[in-house]
């Protein structure tokens, strides 16, 4: 497969879900395939980097790679949270590394020095450098916004608003008040997979009763295919389920603003590209996945949760068992991606037809082919 592909040699896919079959392996191998989504999806829309909490003081930041590009995010002395291209405006080199507070940035290979707006404030040995003004110097600023606590940024020159790329997905969730949550933890794992089975793994109930019997599977009240289909591929549903600890029951009881919608309350969103949350009656968990190549991918997990729960006095104990329930069900999930993304490359794999249940995740591949193969 190469640049050449078009949406004409997808038919099986593009028709409707009852005639519709998976897509070929090579979605999920092709590095040329791969440098598309990137210019195509990750360029272009606002992505999910993490939460506003994480960066409560002047000074506090984090250094990220975003699909290979180098993202600064820092809070200003006003309060104002500031996303930048981390690259140094002389040789290019990060002029910052992982997260922390700091009152200054000093690219580490020749020391020049930059604030929390970006602006060059120090370039050692550079007043002889004929037509180098530092003032006129500065950072390249990505566009960033926020939505109900979590950060999300665009290198897109002029995105449009993130409300507009928001739209249901953000009205489906306002009930749960996730700026009023606090993160009880957060974790990130690695999978031997292609990024596009996070999502897609994260769309299918059609394998929670059967990969999670011992888990999440066993705690469904409702049928979970009826969902609301949202444009580029996203989708919400809400349904009702037992709580993500073992054995269903809420260790804190329920968030109080949502007390009325009972125990079984729950909500499950997908965001495209890279974001997805599923919401209980007493916590949320968010999602953000990277891709790190064709065949491995990273994903940062959230738990969240009302501030009046850390105030539990058995709070460690039973924090550490949503922890620990969790991740039970990621490392369920992780061996089996991996073996569906070695099928990607056998020669005997022929992708096979696809179950009603599987919806969401026809939905969602069709709107991607669209973006990432249209003309």
């Amino acid at each position: 497969m190469n640049r050449e592909t078009t949406l004409d040699e997808f038919g099986a896919t593009r028709t409707v879900v009852e005639r519709a079959r998976h897509t070929a392996g090579q979605i999920y191998t092709s590095l040329e395939i791969l440098e598309r989504e990137k210019e195509r999806l990750f360029l272009k829309d606002w992505l999910c980097v993490g939460r506003v909490e994480e960066f409560k003081q002047a000074g506090d930041y984090r250094a990220m790679r975003l699909f290979e590009e180098p993202v600064l995010i820092v809070r200003d002395e006003r309060g104002t949270l500031n996303a930048f291209s981390n690259v140094c405006l002389h040789r290019g080199v990060e002029v910052a590394a992982g997260s922390g507070n700091v009152k200054e940035f000093m690219c580490p290979y020749h020391g020049w020095l930059y604030d929390w707006e970006g602006r060059l404030v120090g370039a050692p040995y550079m007043k002889e450098a004929e037509g180098f003004d530092p003032k006129s110097c500065r950072l390249p600023r990505l566009s960033l916004d926020t939505w109900a606590g979590w950060v999300f940024v665009s290198f897109d020159p002029a995105p449009a608003p993130l409300v507009d790329q928001m739209g249901p997905f953000a009205s489906t969730f306002d009930v749960m008040r996730q700026q009023d949550l606090s993160v009880a933890y957060s974790f990130e794992l690695e999978f031997d997979c292609n990024w596009k089975f996070i999502y897609e793994n994260l769309l299918d109930f059609y394998h929670a009763d059967t990969l999670h019997a011992a888990t999440i599977g066993a705690y469904y009240v409702t049928d979970r295919s009826h969902y609301n289909l949202l444009p580029r591929g996203g989708f919400v549903t809400t349904y009702k389920t037992k709580t993500q600890v073992d054995g269903g029951k809420p260790l804190f009881g329920p968030i109080a603003w949502i007390a009325d919608k009972g125990e079984e309350f729950a909500i499950n969103g997908y965001l495209p590209p890279n974001f997805s949350l599923f919401a209980r009656c007493d916590n949320i968990n968010g999602y953000i996945t990277w891709p790190l190549g064709t065949d491995r991918c990273r994903m940062i997990c959230y738990h969240l949760i009302p501030k009046a729960f850390f105030d539990d006095p058995a709070y460690a104990a039973k924090i550490a068992r949503y922890r620990e329930f969790q991740q039970r069900v990621l490392e369920e999930d992780r061996g089996m991606i991996a073996s569906l993304q070695r099928a990607m490359r056998s020669r005997h794999f022929v992708p096979g037809p696809m179950s009603v249940r599987e919806v969401a995740i026809h939905h969602a591949i069709n709107n991607h082919l669209d973006r990432v193969f249209a003309p």
